[in-house]
């Protein structure tokens, strides 16, 4: 690969096309990219990207592809389609595959071994933060990598990120990353439950999570998904919906059954996110599923109330 790579790009959806801009402006490199929506495309090319017409002509000139999609299986279909990646890999050139959504882990590390059987390289490197922090090139990255690959793309990264981290080899990004949001998930569903109590017994929400933000309750999740979304239960859609969080929160559930750990608390969060879903609020800002845990009973219906300690 040269010293100054021809940038990919594919994906170009709430995360993918600020990344991609970032690119654009900051890394001094030719950027194609390619999306099946014109608009982002039309945006880019005023930006100074090359808009590509397929999946084929960006992994043809490309050095370095970056993959933003919304899931494992949109990954693998754009891996394994009859005119995707795998079918265009350029052989012997050492280009480098990379991963930004999040997907399983298993995944990535098979991806990783069928390129480097066709003289390729994939680091999985999936993103945390919001919209707001991909526009302002401050997102949070965990790489999964060899260290050469990590060496390679790091500075394309930090175009993108205030914070990367090297996670370890391939597949280590994924598994940060998906813990990540499994606690994020569980820390909301605690606040979805403590402003449902806490209303019902005669506190005001905003005075019940500013209290908490004076304490040991404190966190990212009170202070955001708490604060700017759970407060005015506002749950826009083109955000983070509740479909994608109990997405990647099965990813969890299921590394969490390979390696022999029962995640009670997951599974709990699993099945409230897959009820909010069911009442109609699947695109919805994930933090929606305090509506769920807001219009149910705290005791559930079947169940005795008992004192503590009643046996």
């Amino acid at each position: 690969m040269t010293a100054s790579p021809t940038i990919g790009f594919i994906g170009l959806g709430t995360m993918g096309e600020p990344m991609c801009g970032n690119l654009v402006r900051k890394s001094g490199a030719p950027v194609i990219a390619f999306d099946v929506a014109p608009e982002p495309l039309a945006r880019l090319r005023a930006e100074g990207a090359a808009a590509a017409a397929s999946v084929r002509e960006v992994a043809a000139g490309a050095d370095v592809v970056f993959v933003c999609l919304p899931s494992g299986r949109h990954v693998r279909e754009l891996f394994e389609g009859p005119d995707g990646i795998l079918a265009s890999v350029r052989a012997q050139r050492g280009q480098t595959f990379v991963d930004l959504g999040t997907s399983p882990v298993g995944l990535a590390r098979e991806l990783a071994g069928r390129l480097g059987a066709l003289g390729a390289t994939f680091a999985d490197a999936p993103i945390a933060r919001t919209r707001q922090a991909a526009q302002d090139g401050t997102l949070s990255i965990m790489v999964g990598a060899d260290q050469a690959v990590f060496a390679r793309i790091e500075p394309l990264l930090r175009c993108c990120a205030s914070e990367v981290t090297h996670c370890g080899p391939v597949g280590t990004g994924q598994v940060v990353k998906i813990l990540n949001n499994m606690v994020l998930f569980e820390t909301v569903n605690a606040l979805a439950e403590a402003l449902a109590i806490g209303r019902r017994a005669g506190v005001a929400p905003a005075m019940l999570l500013a209290t908490f933000a004076k304490g040991s309750a404190d966190s990212f999740a009170l202070r955001n998904h708490g604060m700017k979304a759970m407060l005015p239960r506002t749950f826009p859609e083109r955000a983070f919906s509740t479909e994608y969080a109990l997405k990647d929160l099965g990813y969890a559930l299921d590394l969490a059954r390979e390696v022999g750990v029962s995640a009670r608390g997951a599974e709990v969060v699993g099945a409230i996110l897959a009820d909010t879903v069911a009442s109609g609020l699947g695109a919805a800002y994930w933090p929606a599923l305090l509506e769920v845990v807001d219009r149910h009973p705290v005791i559930p219906a079947g169940r005795e109330a008992r004192e503590p300690g009643s046996g």
